[in-house]
């Protein structure tokens, strides 16, 4: 018989002598008594013994770590890989984090990772050339170290104190980190975007960049954050899928028919009007024209319900029909060159005329297939505005309200709350407005206060990509692109972006290195070299030394 216990449970399994048998299981109940008779069988199971408490909390937890790091010499680590013999070497340049907080999920994984390949490499032979650094600079931390300051109330060297000390903390704070959790680096070396060096270098490669035509000055619409008011670049964006917009379609009405038109459509003078669809009503105000696609179908229709005439692209009559609820009669087709040369009434603005203009841009996924275009919020419209020579008007402020150019009734309010509300009844109460409906699109977003952004027109520095695509298409051919499918995603970004807006509108940050002269606002820039490692920038008879 052989017993096994589990518990206070025994089971005995039965082997019967002679011929072969099937074996008898049996159960026999056997309690335990004392805890002598568990004591007997506590040395027959084999476990490694260990020093380590079973469990650490608190001030424990953290003595232990520490000292496991010092015992382990982990601070010594990366002196030690860079003194020993090597014929390999292996840098990685750590893209830095900014300094504007703490440690989080996103720092661990950041640095864990590189320490896993560096500490790889250093198993392999090699030594490790790895340097870290912070991003000094920029909105996040101007906005962190203000709080609940208002910018305005303090003078720009007052705001580059405070930022400077907030970043100088929040590094510590994280190096402290970075450290505790055993990274190799050289900590003793690490580089900083705020220092004299590293901000003189950069503006010795602005002059370079300058010097070659690829950093210029213009004036058109950029991304524009109402909240931090300031341009942002594209990278500084993220687009919200779930973005809630109040679109309308809108009548133009024609004052002057295309004159391929005008034979058949004479009659119909001051009765016919071009439907537009837009999920911004609120630059109407600033529309300069109407844009058609000049190879595709389009179609005078008659409304059923109504004796109203609309110039609309044939390919979406079918949608419009269930976009406004009624049917559609086509009176007559046409190509859309036919259209051209045809002015219409702006429908806020009175006595104001726009002209009906071929573009490429104009699809017909979605709207009516003509375009409301304003060349002051939109860049496909401003290029429209400069192939055109259309006028590039802005009505929208820094805080993205109203100017004094969009008229008293729209002066001082929010272009995405009232100033829409206000746009939408303008456009009833000239007989204009369709159709009003909530459309949910993408739309971006300013990453750091998470509120919408909008375009607006100003006078920003930016680089021409455009003429350095082809040297950043060569060299990525030289990169090693893991997953390679992501190769493809990189080269169409490099097509698709001609220009890089580096101009901020804050005080903390490497400001561009130009004067501007006190009446006309032009940009003043005359750079020579009088000594090795001095930068000077004249104005007139002064010289300022970088």
């Amino acid at each position: 018989m052989l017993l096994c216990r589990v518990g206070s449970v025994s089971w005995g399994l039965g082997l019967r002598s002679g011929a072969l048998r099937a074996p008898a299981l049996s159960c026999r109940i056997h309690r335990v008594g004392t805890s002598g008779d568990a004591a007997r069988f506590r040395d027959t199971v084999l476990l490694p013994h260990t020093h380590f408490p079973m469990k650490l909390n608190n001030q424990k937890l953290l003595d232990r770590e520490l000292q496991i790091q010092r015992e382990c010499g982990f601070d010594q680590l990366y002196t030690w890989q860079r003194e020993r013999k090597a014929k390999k070497e292996f840098c990685l340049h750590d893209g830095p984090p900014y300094a504007n907080g703490d440690t989080h999920v996103g720092h661990a994984l950041n640095k864990i990772l590189k320490d896993v390949r560096n500490r790889f490499e250093v198993l392999r032979g090699t030594r490790v050339h790895y340097v870290p650094g912070w991003d000094c600079h920029g909105l996040p931390i101007e906005l962190k170290a203000l709080g609940q300051l208002h910018a305005g109330d303090l003078t720009p060297l007052q705001v580059r104190r405070k930022a400077r000390e907030f970043a100088e903390a929040a590094i510590a704070r994280q190096r402290a980190a970075f450290q505790r959790w055993g990274i190799m680096a050289d900590w003793g070396n690490c580089y900083y975007s705020f220092s004299g060096h590293y901000e003189a270098t950069q503006l010795r490669i602005f002059q370079d960049m300058h010097s070659k035509g690829l950093v210029y000055q213009d004036y058109k619409p950029v991304f524009w954050s109402p909240s931090s008011r300031t341009a942002l670049a594209e990278a500084e964006l993220e687009y919200n899928s779930e973005h809630l917009s109040r679109s309308v379609y809108a009548t133009f009405t024609l004052t002057a028919l295309p004159p391929k038109l005008a034979p058949s459509l004479g009659n119909a003078l001051g009765k016919v009007s071009v439907l537009v669809w837009t999920t911004q009503p609120w630059t109407i105000p600033a529309n300069q024209a109407v844009c058609f696609m000049p190879k595709a179908q389009y179609s005078l229709v008659k409304r059923v319900d109504s004796e109203q005439l609309l110039l609309v692209a044939t390919e979406r009559i079918a949608s419009l029909t269930s976009a406004l609820g009624t049917d559609l009669q086509n009176v007559t087709t046409f190509v859309g060159s036919d259209l051209e040369g045809g002015v219409c009434q702006h429908p806020t603005i009175s006595g104001k005329e726009v002209p009906l203009l071929p573009a490429n841009h104009v699809t017909m996924a979605k709207g009516t297939g003509l375009v409301h275009t304003a060349p002051a919020h939109g860049m496909e419209d401003y290029s429209v505005a400069t192939h055109f020579s259309l006028p590039v008007d802005c009505m929208v402020d820094e805080e993205g309200r109203f100017n004094e150019l969009a008229g008293k009734d729209l002066q001082g309010q929010a272009v995405l709350d009232k100033g829409t509300d206000t746009v939408i009844c303008m456009l009833q109460a000239a007989g204009a407005l369709v159709k009003e409906e909530w459309c949910v699109h993408s739309y971006p977003y300013d990453w750091r206060s998470k509120t919408p952004v909008l375009f607006r027109p100003s006078k920003q520095w930016f680089i021409n990509t455009a003429n350095l695509k082809d040297k950043a298409k060569e060299s990525l051919q030289k990169v090693k692109v893991i997953p390679e499918s992501a190769r493809a995603t990189l080269m169409a970004k490099l097509d698709g972006r001609t220009y890089w807006c580096i101009s901020r509108q804050r005080s903390w940050g490497v400001p561009i290195p130009v004067f501007y002269h006190r009446e006309t606002g032009e940009a003043l820039l005359n750079k020579y070299l009088e000594h090795p490692g001095l930068l000077y920038y004249t104005v007139g008879q002064v010289s300022v030394c970088v």
